[in-house]
């Protein structure tokens, strides 16, 4: 993340740990898409995803002295992002989870042959929330059970639980769409 200004050799992140507007200005231009998508993918209405990207980005600015530069400086912001949604989500109290269910629910199933023509984004929204964080944390953010335990403040079979319920959803709503789909060609 090199960007040099007016001859400078600065990167981008000195700019950003010196508050320089500019360098926040060029941040915010170069990330604000790509952490809108993130913090849509945990809270559905775009408005508050929206108010849960612009704390994030305040306190990215506010704390940027706290990075380290071990690891991604991109990945810790996203971290935020991420961080600053659940703290939307459990301040609003959305989100109910079910009870655990027996082990022997949470059984492999085998997968279907699928065509992967669909919006990954718009099956998303379609999940409970619950459903939703619990599998954009394990899935995409690579959180292990227990971590979203910890995190959600939830026991892993309840992580777990959710997990399968999510990706039981998001199949049958990926099945009910390829279906009305292949109804409209007829």
């Amino acid at each position: 993340m090199k960007l040099l200004f007016n001859n400078k050799k600065e990167d981008l992140l000195s700019r950003l740990k010196k508050q320089d507007p500019a360098a926040q200005k060029i941040f915010y231009d170069q990330s604000v898409k790509k952490f809108l998508s993130v913090a849509k993918s945990y809270v559905s209405d775009i408005y508050q995803a929206e108010d849960c990207l612009i704390k994030a980005f305040c306190k990215i600015f506010k704390h940027i002295e706290s990075f380290r530069g071990e690891g991604n400086f991109e990945g810790w912001a996203r971290k935020i992002v991420v961080n600053e949604c659940l703290n939307f989500i459990k301040s609003h109290k959305t989100v109910f989870y079910l009870d655990d269910v027996h082990a022997s629910v949470l059984e492999e199933i085998y997968e279907e042959q699928i065509v992967f023509d669909f919006n990954a984004q718009e099956l998303l929204d379609q999940l409970p929330d619950a459903y939703r964080m619990v599998f954009n944390l394990y899935v995409i953010e690579e959180y292990s059970h227990q971590e979203i335990a910890d995190t959600l403040n939830i026991s892993t079979a309840v992580s777990k639980t959710q997990l399968f319920r999510a990706k039981e959803k998001l199949r049958k709503i990926y099945f009910q769409q390829q279906k009305k789909l292949k109804n409209e060609h007829v």
